[in-house]
């Protein structure tokens, strides 16, 4: 019995490090608003990932090219559609820093429209989540230099 102690002991301690980690991450200020800005006014972007609550809804903005000027305002194009507006704006909230979109139409814009705590930046790629407010589920999307 002795000889299985080790082996159940160490098949324990691996399965136990396997567990999912929680999956919010929160920056500690290392990211700056003047990085985000910088970082987002250069190029176009394009959204690679939103998870929405429960689901994966990255396809509702399939083809859109997003363009953030340093005036705080945000277009979407995508050919043979109408161009879609909003602003944008960083911030530091919360020990977070956070992109904040504002899209007043249409439905599927709408839905992005928060306070999105950025978990990940590089030049040509920005991680993001939100705690939803209702039901405190975790959204993530992703953005990604066209």
């Amino acid at each position: 019995m002795k000889k299985y102690f080790g082996v159940i002991l160490l098949i324990s301690l691996f399965v136990s490090s396997c567990q999912k980690e929680d999956p919010i991450v929160k920056n500690d200020k290392s990211i700056t608003t003047d990085q985000i800005k910088n970082t987002v006014t250069t190029g176009n972007w394009k959204i690679t990932y939103y998870w929405d609550t429960n689901q994966d809804e990255t396809s509702n903005f399939a083809g859109y090219s997003f363009n953030f000027n340093a005036s705080g305002s945000v277009t979407a194009t995508k050919q043979s559609s109408p161009t879609i507006t909003g602003t944008w704006n960083a911030l530091g909230d919360d020990n977070n820093t956070k992109l904040i979109f504002n899209f007043s139409a249409p439905t599927n814009f709408v839905e992005i429209s928060d306070d999105w705590s950025i978990s990940e930046i590089t030049e040509s790629k920005i991680k993001m989540q939100d705690i939803s407010g209702g039901n405190g589920g975790v959204d993530f999307l992703t953005i990604e230099k066209i």
